[in-house]
């Protein structure tokens, strides 16, 4: 028996599975930002983004809390692509919370439409929750590509953050810090954040807002009252609408309710956000045999279509790939092991032999040729292990067999490759 081959790649994602795929950025100060990339499952337009989002967290959390996971890969199932980031100093981001304000958050959101449009494409719709709700209302109009935009649980001011920091307020006043306790965390709050939120108004960037608005907010919210949700639509211009959220509370809890917020949504951004048509890059269904290949994520992301199947081709990370699939070398090893596999099994069952299991372990590398040392050759080495009652004379013959499946005699034959522009 040979060793099973392990794999560095992971498994490429399938059928209705949202993709993720995480990332960093940097924010104004040059400090790393840990982000998620949710992109849609195979099946939803070729997997092929429809339009790019990012979604804010609500204050003090993080981008895995379950109102931001559960809605971002709600929306990805729906065809968007969802970038999830931690503000600075929380998460897994680097950079002192305790320096940071509600200016920073709306600077690390610019930073971070900035990235999507330098590596894959401008964010047209942005999703925030309670006060990440009112920092991307505030970061609408520094975004240039930005058609939508929507508030959930959001206050309509950001000082209305004060009325949780009641009891350190004096504190804070007096002695420029303390820390606060907030949802059974301890965080370091400076007099500077005091001071920023009471200079930012979201009035202006509401009456300036041209991207098309929803506001969404429960009336049993008991964190942020629905009365800011008021607030917020009757301030804004242009097109906007209102939903509400019926008894959710105001951390959208319950999978349901953050499954309902991602679907309205979802529904709604069709109307105002250009979206790229289902299935735009290569949506034809290749004849059998054919295969069609379109990249999907810089820089070697790539989807891989054949007639009734889909799966994912990409570079390890050492070379700055995503790691989201197998290697081009690893899915031509593939096809010469499967291959190796089937003939060995076809051969067998036509003889009647007692062949149960076939097994291939592949590895390829470059090696120097044999009649010029100085020029690299390419080596496949292949090792079958066959599993069942075989005498001597039947391994021998599937072996000989296995030089002769149909993969292996395309890499050992002459061949003529013809590339043309489509």
């Amino acid at each position: 028996m040979t060793t099973p081959m392990k794999s560095t790649s992971k498994k490429p994602s399938v059928g209705k599975a949202v993709r993720s795929e995480r990332i960093t950025f940097t924010n104004a100060a040059g400090e790393q930002l840990a982000a998620r990339l949710e992109l849609p499952p195979w099946n939803v337009g070729e997997g092929v983004p429809r339009a790019y989002c990012i979604f804010a967290h609500c204050f003090t959390c993080s981008k895995d809390i379950l109102a931001a996971s559960r809605i971002s890969r709600s929306l990805s199932r729906a065809g968007f692509a969802v970038l999830r980031f931690d503000f600075t100093g929380l998460g897994s981001s680097d950079g002192d919370f305790a320096n940071t304000n509600f200016s920073s958050n709306v600077d690390d959101l610019v930073h971070a439409a900035t990235f999507l449009e330098e590596n894959y494409r401008a964010p047209s719709l942005l999703v925030g929750h309670s006060l990440g709700g009112a920092a991307v209302l505030a970061a609408t109009r520094k975004i240039d590509s930005v058609e939508a935009v929507v508030s959930i649980g959001a206050p309509s001011d950001p000082v209305h953050v004060k009325k949780h920091l009641t009891s350190e307020l004096d504190v804070i006043q007096s002695e420029g810090e303390a820390d606060v306790q907030l949802a059974g965390r301890t965080f370091r709050i400076k007099q500077q954040f005091l001071d920023d939120i009471e200079t930012q108004s979201l009035g202006g960037a509401l009456g300036d807002l041209e991207a098309a608005l929803l506001v969404m907010h429960g009336p049993l919210d008991e964190t942020v009252p629905v009365a800011e949700a008021q607030k917020i639509y009757q301030a804004a211009r242009g097109y906007r609408s209102f939903v509400s959220l019926g008894d959710a509370d105001h951390m959208l809890s319950k999978e349901e309710d953050a499954e309902y917020a991602a679907a309205v949504i979802g529904a709604w951004a069709t109307r105002y956000v250009t979206l790229t048509p289902d299935g735009d890059h290569d949506d034809v269904i290749p004849p059998p045999g054919d295969v069609i290949v379109h990249e999907i994520a810089p820089p070697y992301t790539n989807a891989v279509r054949t007639h009734q199947h889909q799966l994912t081709a990409d570079e390890p990370k050492s070379v700055k790939g995503a790691d989201l699939g197998p290697a081009p070398f690893e899915l031509l090893l593939a096809g010469l092991g499967a291959c190796t596999s089937m003939t060995l099994r076809m051969y067998a069952d036509r003889k009647g032999w007692p062949l149960d299991r076939v097994s291939v372990a592949l590895h390829h590398e470059r090696v120097p040729a044999d009649d010029d040392p100085k020029a690299l050759t390419e080596h496949f080495e292949r090792v079958v292990t066959m599993e069942g009652d075989l005498d001597a004379d039947q391994r021998a013959r599937l072996l000989e067999i296995a030089d002769r499946c149909p993969v292996h005699r395309a890499l050992e034959n002459p061949k003529v490759t013809t590339t043309r522009e489509g």
